[in-house]
C-alpha cells in the first residue's frame, strides 16, 4: 500500500491543504492518507493554537470532503508529551507500517529546510520526501534543493510535483475569524461551520 503522510499544526486545515492532498494523492497514485495535526510544534510559536482536539475534528471534517482515497486522522503527535518532532512520528508510523510505502508530504517552505529537523536521516529512511512549490519558478529551486541534500543524505527520496499554489493560509482565517469576517471558500464548509459553532479564532 502507498500511504502518504502530511503533518502540520492545521491551526485550522484549510482548502490549499486540501487541494494539497488531492493533487498528491492523483500523482503519487496514494491508495491512503494520513493527517497528522502536531502536538506542541517545535519551530513555530502556538499564539492563538486551538486544542488538538479541535485541530483533529477539523480535520477530521476537512477529511470527509476528500473522496479521491481513503483519508484518516492520527492523534499520535498531539497525545506525544513535549515538543513534537517528525523523526519520532516516522519511526513510529514505519514501525506500523513495515510493509507499505510511505510518502512525506509538504509544502515549499518545509521541503527547503527538512535537513535541517530534528534527525533528518531517520525521516529519510521512513519514506520518500514529496515536495510542492509555491509558484512554477522555484520547481526547479526545488529539484536543485534536493539533489544537494542527497548528497549529504544519500538514503534520502524525493520528489517535487509542479502543484499548483493556492494563496490560503491559515493566518488569514485566524484573522478574517477575528474580525467576524466570512471565511467560507478558505476552509472546508463542515470546518467553517465547526469555526463558527465552537467560536474558535474569535479573540487574542
Amino acid at each position: 500500500m502507498r500511504i502518504g503522510i502530511y503533518g502540520g499544526t492545521f491551526n485550522p486545515i484549510h482548502t490549499a491543504h486540501v487541494h494539497l492532498v488531492r493533487e498528491f494523492i492523483k500523482r503519487l497514485s496514494l491508495d491512503r492518507v494520513i493527517l497528522i495535526p502536531t502536538g506542541t510544534p517545535p519551530h513555530k510559536a502556538t499564539h492563538q493554537l486551538a486544542s488538538g482536539a479541535d485541530r483533529i475534528e477539523m480535520c477530521r471534517l476537512a477529511a470527509a470532503d476528500i473522496a479521491e482515497c481513503p483519508v484518516t486522522v492520527s492523534d499520535i503527535e498531539v497525545l506525544r508529551t513535549g515538543k513534537s518532532y517528525t523523526a519520532d512520528t516516522m519511526t513510529e508510523l514505519k514501525a506500523q507500517y513495515p510493509d507499505d510505502a510511505l510518502f512525506l508530504l509538504m509544502g515549499e517552505d518545509m521541503f527547503c529546510t527538512v535537513e535541517k529537523w530534528y534527525h533528518p536521516e531517520r525521516i529519510f529512511a521512513a519514506a520518500e520526501i514529496c515536495a510542492a512549490p509555491r509558484d512554477k519558478d522555484s520547481f526547479q529551486t526545488l529539484v536543485t534543493h534536493g539533489e544537494e541534500v542527497k548528497e549529504k543524505f544519500p538514503q534520502l527520496r524525493f520528489t517535487v510535483q509542479n502543484i499548483e499554489f493556492l494563496p490560503v493560509s491559515s493566518t488569514m482565517v485566524r484573522e478574517k475569524s477575528l474580525q467576524g469576517e466570512d471565511i467560507s471558500g478558505l476552509v472546508p464548509a463542515g470546518v467553517a461551520e465547526y469555526i463558527q459553532k465552537k467560536r474558535l479564532y474569535t479573540h487574542e
